[in-house]
């Protein structure tokens, strides 16, 4: 009787989280015009990562996006999204910084520094860019395309994140108010870049959204970690490093989604388009991510195990699960409308 006594308050500990979990992911996927939960099945969604692929596996997965390889809204699939080459990507690249930090300790070649601060930069949010890739259905973009989104649309991020900050003061950005208004300019910044590639592209789909979205903060979190590595050292790029699996990348493809929720179908992004619901409830989630994460919090225990950020990791990757799921809805319902449209036709 005392092991099952002793068993029950535990039991009730995980019933409670799972309520939780269930409540949050309901009232996130209501933003995305559905009211039901969103089970998470997160070793499910990455269990191909543990799998044998080849060569032509992953270079099947970079020819998509072209005339040639895009496939019809008929052949997309609605099945569950398993992305794996991001894996091996980040394998390659961590491999990279491994063997120039031996360089650089082994041999004290300063020559090191500056590939250890690119790769170190880039390893985790182009790695999670490239999650979004494969996890695209659509397969409607290239990676040409990525590319350009990437490295010119990080770049404009900041160039429009520069001008934000000269007309709007902005604090030391660690107290609240100043989080706030820093975690405003920088995802208005972003946004913004975002709408403009969403329009050049001809962009309709959720996954798409997410992938320029997350294209587009993987940029700005790769230079931005650089430059902030050149004035405070490699410290701060291991730092900035791990961090990087819940900061920019996942900010931006939440708005990414979001503009696409917010837009009329196969209509352009327009200014009507960012005052509805749809689109500000998770751009106010993704300020408020970025405020959470700057904000010097003042209470010491979430100083433990760094909690304050694990949690708002936890919280943006939620968002991501949810928006993933309601895509996989959008090609269900676009496949349905297509067959209902050819069977009255015919």
């Amino acid at each position: 009787m005392g092991d099952k006594e002793s068993v029950k308050p535990v039991k009730r500990h995980f019933q409670y989280h799972n309520h939780l979990l269930d409540d949050a992911t309901k009232e996130m996927n209501e933003w995305t015009g559905e009211n039901k939960v969103v089970e998470i099945h997160l070793f499910s969604m990455f269990s191909a990562v543990f799998k044998h692929h080849d060569l032509d596996d992953a270079e099947s997965l970079f020819i998509v996006g072209t005339k040639e390889t895009t496939p019809s809204l008929e052949a997309v699939s609605t099945a569950p999204v398993k992305p794996w080459l991001f894996s091996r990507v980040f394998a390659m690249l961590g491999a990279s910084f491994v063997l120039l930090a031996l360089l650089f300790l082994g041999f004290r070649s300063n020559n090191a520094v500056p590939g250890m601060i690119f790769i170190g930069s880039l390893a985790v949010p182009f790695s999670l860019m490239i999650m979004f890739f494969e996890i695209n259905v659509f397969r409607n973009i290239s990676v040409y395309q990525l590319m350009a989104v990437f490295l010119v649309g990080g770049i404009l991020s900041l160039v429009a994140t520069m001008i934000l900050y000269s007309l709007i003061p902005s604090g030391n950005g660690v107290s609240w108010e100043s989080a706030l208004i820093v975690g405003f300019i920088e995802e208005t910044a972003k946004m913004l870049v975002i709408a403009f590639f969403v329009n050049r592209f001809r962009l309709n789909y959720i996954f798409n959204g997410l992938l320029i979205g997350a294209a587009i903060g993987a940029g700005f979190a790769v230079f931005e970690t650089a430059g902030y590595t050149g004035q405070y050292g490699l410290v701060t790029l291991l730092m900035r490093s791990w961090q990087a699996i819940g900061t920019h990348t996942i900010w931006s493809a939440v708005m990414g989604a979001a503009i696409i929720l917010a837009k009329e179908s196969h209509q352009p992004v327009t200014g009507g388009n960012m005052v509805t619901p749809k689109f500000l409830r998770f751009y106010l989630l993704a300020i408020l991510l970025h405020a959470g994460w700057d904000w010097n919090a003042p209470f010491a225990v979430l100083d433990i195990l760094y909690l304050q950020q694990w949690t708002l990791i936890a919280i943006g990757w939620l968002a991501i699960f949810v928006l993933v799921n309601a895509g996989l809805r959008e090609v269900r319902t676009l496949q349905g409308q297509r067959i209902l449209k050819n069977s009255q036709l015919g």
